[in-house]
């Protein structure tokens, strides 16, 4: 999920957009708009960035784990060709 704050920020930001002469609804506002983004938000398929980077990491190991074993392979496939 996306940082709180993150939102809070993005729903002060629209808050603070609104008219002077509605400023009184604009906590109120701030509260809907927030509910509206989290709801919206949790409705996408996302990831935070802490679990980006442990995947990417994990997908860094096994592609090199894949191609130590892929050059043993053929190291064998070379070795049993030679017999």
């Amino acid at each position: 999920m996306l940082d709180p704050k993150k939102l809070e920020e993005i729903a002060r930001q629209i808050a603070d957009s609104v008219p002077p002469g509605v400023k009184h609804m604009a906590e109120e506002a701030e509260g809907k708009i927030k509910q509206v983004l989290q709801a919206q938000l949790s409705k996408l398929d996302l990831v935070t960035r802490e679990e980006f980077d442990i995947q990417t990491q994990v997908l860094i190991r096994t592609r090199e784990k894949l191609e130590a074993m892929e050059s043993r392979i053929a190291a064998l496939e070379a070795q049993q060709a030679g017999k």
